[in-house]
């Protein structure tokens, strides 16, 4: 397992055609100058390989459950999981209205330590979502990594929530000297 470069990543987004620029809006409501495509980078193998090993290098440190957010960041979950040979589970936005009706799907014990993997965080919502459901499902939830972190309040967010955000690039690292 060996951790790229920031800049490899980086290299690899743009290289994915990951990184569009133009008017778009985003999931929260608000516009923006430039988007990342998650589906882009998710389906591109070197890209998933990149980060699935940098996300398994900063978490070789725990033993924590890791936990993917739906449906964005299961991709970016399982690779991770297959890395590490660790279990893991996925948070629903809302609990399914057919079978078991479950939003963590997957094995989670009461009080397991569960770190939350993400695709882009720009307010954080999602995050914080994926992590109450988790700690209402008895995990203990302290860390939430992420792809790319917007830079647009996601970090203060979580930390109201007692939660450390950690990001592989920032949009200021993704966007320099692109523009």
């Amino acid at each position: 397992m060996s951790e790229g470069t920031p800049q490899e990543l980086i290299a690899a987004l743009r290289e994915a055609d990951a990184v569009k620029y133009g008017e778009f809006e985003l999931s929260h409501g608000g516009t923006s100058d430039y988007y990342v495509d998650k589906y882009l980078f998710e389906t591109d193998p070197h890209c998933l390989q990149l980060i699935g090993d940098a996300f398994a290098e900063r978490l070789a440190d725990t033993d924590a459950k890791l936990a993917g957010v739906a449906l964005g960041a299961v991709p970016l979950v399982a690779v991770t999981a297959a890395e590490l040979d660790r279990p893991y589970v996925i948070a629903r936005k809302q609990a399914k209205e057919y079978g078991t009706g479950n939003r963590i799907e997957g094995r989670l014990k009461d009080g397991e330590e569960v770190v939350v993997l993400e695709d882009i965080a720009t307010t954080g919502q999602s995050a914080v979502d994926a992590v109450e459901a988790l700690r209402d499902a008895g995990a203990t939830v302290n860390r939430v990594l992420v792809v790319v972190d917007r830079e647009e309040g996601a970090e203060e967010l979580l930390a109201a929530h007692d939660v450390e955000l950690e990001s592989l690039v920032t949009a200021s690292e993704l966007l320099a000297d692109q523009e």
